[in-house]
């Protein structure tokens, strides 16, 4: 399924270096209705983003890079299996 991520932070990092807390979007990408939030950190969803899609990592680091640097990032038209929608608790129906 094609999706939009946009990410924001969800509380202030302690610290510039390390995980920092984001609540994630899930956003069909063809505009239906069926926005999901799912609470996690930006490490985590690199780590996830990086072994489980097919997207450069040119494109994961400047998508990092917005995450450190802006209260909200995005990520437009990304290819997730079901399995991983599921696995982070979208419904695919």
């Amino acid at each position: 399924m094609r999706v939009n991520l946009i990410t924001k932070v969800s509380r202030p990092p302690a610290t510039r270096f390390g995980a920092i807390p984001v609540s994630l979007t899930v956003r069909p990408a063809c505009g239906l209705p069926g926005d999901y939030v799912y609470e996690t950190t930006s490490t985590a969803l690199l780590r996830m983003l990086n072994s489980k899609t097919d997207l450069p990592s040119s494109v994961l680091r400047r998508f990092e890079g917005e995450m450190a640097t802006s209260p909200t990032a995005r990520l437009l038209g990304v290819e997730l299996s079901d399995r991983v929608l599921t696995e982070i608790g979208y419904f695919v129906d």
